[in-house]
C-alpha cells in the first residue's frame, strides 16, 4: 500500500491480517502493516530521548512523540528500517548490536476526524546509551523532526497517563506500559535479591573434576593433545558468536569485570555455564539484561560535538532468546525465509536448509557499508539482488577462527601415532576451510586411537526456528579399551532392531548398517556443551552419511558416572517407592544411554512423502524434529532393550537369537552377563527416575520436552503410578505396552514427515503436568542438584 505525507516520497507497505501475517502490498484505508519504534534510553540520568513531530505531518502535528519511528517498506526489514530511520531523522548512525527489540506493540486508531485510520504493528526497540547525546550532535531531518529533547522516564510516564495535550498518546497501562515496566525493572532492581536469586541458579549444578589419566600416551601424543585443547577453545569462540551477534562482547565485558563485586562474581559463573545471558535450566528465561553488558564507544556516530568523546551504548541482546540464533538475520520469520526459499534452485536449497552455512541480508551488507565506508569505490561494490537474504558457507563466516583451529589440528595430526587420528585430523582441517565435512566426518567414524576427538560442527539444537544449522563443539578423551569392547553388542545388531521396530514394514530400511560404539573418559569439552552436560551423542546428523555409512556412537563414562551418583541416585531415593528403589543403578542406566544412542541410528531419516517427494525427517519437522527425535531414541531405546534381552534369554528362540543377536568378540555367556533379565526391570525404573532428571531441563530444550512427552504418555497409560505418599512406581504389566504403542505413534510421524501430528502429540503431552510438578517439587525442596558443572584439570594446567 502507499503512503505518504505531506512532502514526502510516497512509500508502499506490506499489508498485514489482524494478526500480523502480511497478505500482500495493495493499499486499502485502514489495512493493517509495520512500522518500527526506537526508543533512546540514557542509562545515567535515567531519561528518555522524545522528538517533537515536525507541523507539516499528517498525524500529531508538533507533538512530542518517540525517538525515532517509521513505516517498514515493502521489502524492507524491521532491523534496517529501525536503523535507517534514526539515521534519516536523528542523525545518528548506530549498528545493529545497538538495538534491541522489547516488544511488538498494535496500534489501532482513528485521528484527524476519522480520516486518518491507524492499525499498525510496531516493533519497539530500545538504544541504551550511557549518558545523553548532546542535543547539538543530532541532526535534524527538518520534514520529519522540529526538536528533541530528554525528559525523565518517570515523568514521561505520568504526563501520557494525565493524557496531556503536548504527548502523543500511548496507553500506559496497556501494552506500551511494558517499556516503562522493563526500564524500571532493571535499574531499581535489589542487588541482595539478585545475588540471592544467581546463587540459588548455581546451586543447581553440582561441581565435578573430570581428571582421566593418561596412560600408555607418549610424549607426542600429549603434545598432540595439547593442541587439540587449544584448537577446542576455538570452537568455544565460534559458538559463543553462534549465540547471538554481541554475546562475544557480554562474555569479554563480564569476564573483564568478575571481580569488581560478589554480584559481578555470580554473573560471571553463571554465564560460564550457560554461555550467554539465558538460562538453561529456566525455559531459556534471561539472567542478565542488556543493563549489564558491554559498554562500546562510537566516535563517530553523530555530528561530533566539541569537547564529547562520542556516543557510548550497551552492546544489546533480547530478554527473549532469539529462536533462528545468530544463524539468520534477526528480524526474518519463517515466512520470509520459506518465501525466498522458493525462488532458489535445488542447490541453492539444500545450502539454504544445510547443516553448514548462515542466512544473512545483502540490505544489512549495503548500509553497513554506506555508512562505514563512505568512498565511491565502496558504494560502486554494493550488492544489487531482488532477494534481500542471501547463503554465507561457515568456511568464510568464521574463517578467521577456522583457519587457526586447522593449523593445530594439522600439527597435532602430525605428531600423533595413530594412522586413524592422523586421518581425521587432517581431513578435519581441511574441511574447516573448503565447508565440505563429508570425508572428514566419515573418518570420525572410523576412528580407533586411544585419544578420542571429536571436533567441528554437530547439534542443531541453537536453531529452534528450522532445526537446520549446526554449531560446533569439541570433546577430547581417553578411551577405555574395556568398556567400549563390551558394548559392542548394540552397535552390532541395529539392523535386527530396524526390522523388529514397531513400525509398517514399508517404512522400514533393509540396509541399516552396524554403529561402532566408543566409551571414552572425557578430559575437555568446548563449544555447544552450555547447562546440562550431555553423556553421549551420536554422529553425524549428515543424513547422506547416515544412509550410506551409518552413525558412530561416543559414550561418556565418567561423565554418566558423576550423574548418577550426584542426581540420579538422589532422585530415586526422594521419589521412587522404596521396594523400587533397589532396582535403580548405573548398569541399566548407563546401559540404556547406550540403546539411546543406537536408537538415533534406526527408524526414519531419509523419508519418501505421500507426493512421492524424497526428503528428510528433519527437513519435514523443522523445529519439531529436535525433540520428537530425543524422544524416539529414548523411547525406541526402552523397546529396543526388551527386544534384545527377550531375544537372548528365550529358550525356545534360543537357536535363533545366537544367529540374529551377535558381535565378533563377545561369547554367548558374556552377552547374556551384558543383558541379564533382571536388568528388564532395573532399566525401567531407572528410567523414570530419568524421566525427573531431564524434565528438569526446562521445555524449552529437545531432551526436557521430549522427556516431558515420554512420561506423561507412560503416565497416562497407567505405566506409571503415583502413590499417596508421593512417591512413583512402575507397573510392570503395562509398561512394556506404553513404550511400544509411544515408539509406534514418534516412528509413524517420522516416517510421513507429519509435522502436524509431530505439532499435535508435543502440544499435548510435553507439560508440566500434577505428577510432574509434585516430583519437580520434591526435588526442589530437598535440592537435588539438576545436572553437574564439570571442571578438566588436565586441560586447565595446559591452557595456563
Amino acid at each position: 500500500m502507499a503512503v505518504g505525507d505531506a512532502g514526502l516520497q510516497e512509500e508502499h507497505l506490506d499489508v498485514l491480517t489482524q494478526t500480523g501475517q502480511k497478505t500482500g502490498d495493495v493499499h486499502r484505508d485502514g489495512d493493517y502493516h509495520r512500522a518500527v519504534h526506537v526508543w533512546i534510553y540514557a542509562e545515567n540520568t535515567q531519561e528518555l530521548l522524545l522528538q517533537r513531530r515536525a507541523d507539516c505531518k499528517d498525524s500529531w502535528p508538533g507533538f512530542w512523540d518517540i525517538s525515532s519511528a517509521g513505516h517498514i517498506s515493502t521489502g524492507d526489514s524491521s532491523l534496517i528500517t529501525a536503523r535507517r530511520e534514526l539515521q534519516e531523522e536523528l542523525g545518528v548512525i548506530l549498528p545493529k548490536d545497538a538495538f534491541e527489540k522489547i516488544f511488538v506493540y498494535l496500534e489501532e486508531c482513528v485521528t484527524n476526524d476519522g480520516t486518518f485510520i491507524n492499525n499498525e504493528f510496531s516493533d519497539v526497540y530500545l538504544v541504551t546509551t550511557l549518558d545523553p547525546i548532546p542535543l547539538e550532535a543530532f541532526t535534524l531531518q527538518e520534514i520529519e523532526v522540529s526538536a528533541v529533547k530528554y525528559i525523565s522516564y518517570k515523568e514521561y510516564r505520568s504526563l501520557l497517563a494525565k493524557e496531556d495535550p503536548e504527548y502523543v498518546p500511548y496507553d500506559v497501562n496497556g501494552k506500551y506500559g511494558q517499556l516503562f515496566d522493563i526500564i524500571e525493572r532493571r535499574y531499581t532492581e535489589n542487588n541482595v535479591a539478585r545475588c540471592l536469586t544467581l546463587q540459588n541458579q548455581l546451586r543447581r549444578y553440582a561441581p565435578v573434576s573430570l581428571d582421566p589419566e593418561l596412560t600408555g600416551f607418549s610424549e607426542a601424543d600429549k603434545e598432540a593433545l595439547a593442541l587439540l585443547i587449544k584448537a577446542a577453545t576455538i570452537m568455544d569462540e565460534i559458538f559463543h558468536q553462534q549465540v547471538w551477534y554481541s554475546n562475544p562482547d557480554l562474555r569479554a565485558w563480564l569476564k573483564e569485570h568478575m571481580n569488581a563485586t560478589d554480584i559481578d562474581k555470580l554473573k560471571w559463573a553463571y554465564y560460564l555455564i550457560n554461555k550467554s545471558p539465558w538460562s538453561c535450566l529456566d525455559e531459556n528465561e534471561a539472567f542478565l539484561t542488556t543493563a549489564d553488558s558491554a559498554i562500546k564507544l562510537l566516535p563517530d556516530a553523530t555530528r561530533a560535538v566539541t569537547g564529547w568523546k562520542g556516543l557510548e551504548y550497551k552492546a544489546a541482546f533480547p530478554m527473549l532468546k532469539p529462536p533462528g540464533a545468530n544463524f539468520y538475520p534477526p528480524d526474518m520469520d519463517k515466512m520470509e525465509f520459506e518465501l525466498w526459499k522458493s525462488s532458489l534452485t535445488d542447490s541453492q536449497k539444500q545450502d539454504a536448509t544445510g547443516f553448514f552455512n548462515v542466512i544473512k541480508r545483502h540490505s544489512e551488507f549495503n548500509l553497513d557499508s554506506s555508512i562505514y565506508n563512505k568512498t565511491l569505490d565502496d558504494t560502486e561494490k554494493l550488492v544489487q539482488s531482488t532477494n534481500d537474504l542471501y547463503i554465507v558457507p561457515f568456511s568464510e563466516e568464521y574463517n578467521s577462527f577456522l583457519a587457526k583451529a586447522a593449523k593445530l589440528l594439522h600439527k597435532a595430526g602430525d605428531l600423533s601415532s595413530s594412522p586413524s587420528l592422523k586421518r581425521f585430523l587432517h581431513s578435519r582441517a581441511d574441511a574447516f576451510l573448503s565447508n565440505d565435512y563429508y570425508d572428514s566426518d566419515i573418518a570420525w567414524m572410523k576412528l580407533d586411537s586411544k585419544l578420542d576427538v571429536t571436533i567441528g560442527p554437530y547439534e542443531t539444537y541453537e536453531d529452534t526456528l528450522f532445526g537446520y544449522k549446526a554449531t560446533f563443539e569439541a570433546f577430547i578423551g581417553v578411551r577405555d579399551d574395556k568398556a567400549t569392547a563390551q558394548v559392542e553388542l548394540f552397535g552390532d545388531n541395529l539392523q535386527v532392531l530396524e526390522q523388529n521396530l514397531p513400525l509398517d514394514n514399508m517404512y522400514k530400511s533393509k540396509d541399516v548398517i552396524a554403529a561402532p560404539i566408543r566409551v571414552i573418559n572425557l578430559l575437555y569439552n568446548a563449544g555447544d556443551v552450555k547447562g546440562p552436560q550431555t553423556v553421549a551423542f551420536n554422529l553425524p546428523n549428515d543424513e547422506r552419511i547416515v544412509k550410506d555409512h551409518g552413525t558412530s556412537m561416543v559414550m561418556l563414562k565418567n561423565v554418566s558416572e558423576a550423574k548418577f551418583k550426584h542426581i540420579l541416585q538422589p532422585i530415586a531415593d526422594e521419589c521412587i517407592t522404596k521396594e523400587q528403589q533397589e532396582l535403580v543403578d548405573f548398569d541399566s542406566f548407563f546401559t540404556h544411554t547406550i540403546c539411546h544412542e543406537c536408537c538415533h541410528g534406526i527408524g526414519p531419516h531419509s523419508i519418501v512423502l505421500p507426493n512421492g517427494e524424497k526428503s528428510t525427517v528433519r527437513l519435514e519437522l523443522q523445529e519439531l524434529h529436535s525433540a520428537l527425535e530425543e524422544a524416539k531414541a529414548d523411547i525406541v531405546g526402552l523397546w529396543a532393550l526388551r527386544y534384545l534381552i527377550d531375544q537372548m534369554h528365550s529358550l525356545k528362540r534360543h537357536e535363533q537369537a545366537l544367529k540374529q543377536v551377535q558381535t565378533n568378540r563377545l561369547t554367548t555367556a558374556e552377552r547374556k552377563d551384558l543383558l541379564p533379565k533382571s536388568l528388564l526391570k532395573s532399566m525401567y525404573v531407572s528410567f523414570l527416575a530419568g524421566c525427573f532428571r531431564s524434565v528438569r531441563f526446562g521445555l524449552e530444550e529437545a531432551h526436557g520436552k521430549g522427556q516431558a512427552l515420554q512420561f506423561n504418555w507412560l503416565y497416562e497409560k497407567g505405566a506409571f503410578i503415583l502413590h499417596s505418599d508421593e512417591k512413583f512406581s512402575v507397573d510392570f504389566t503395562k509398561v512394556e505396552g506404553a513404550v511400544e504403542s509411544l515408539s509406534r505413534e514418534i516412528l509413524t510421524i517420522q516416517a510421513k514427515g507429519d509435522k502436524e501430528a509431530a505439532n499435535l502429540l508435543l502440544q499435548k503431552y510435553c507439560k508440566l503436568t500434577e505428577p510432574l510438578n509434585i516430583a519437580l517439587g520434591k526435588l526442589e525442596n530437598v535440592q537435588v542438584p539438576v545436572d553437574i558443572v564439570p571442571s578438566f584439570p588436565i586441560a586447565n594446567r595446559i591452557l595456563e
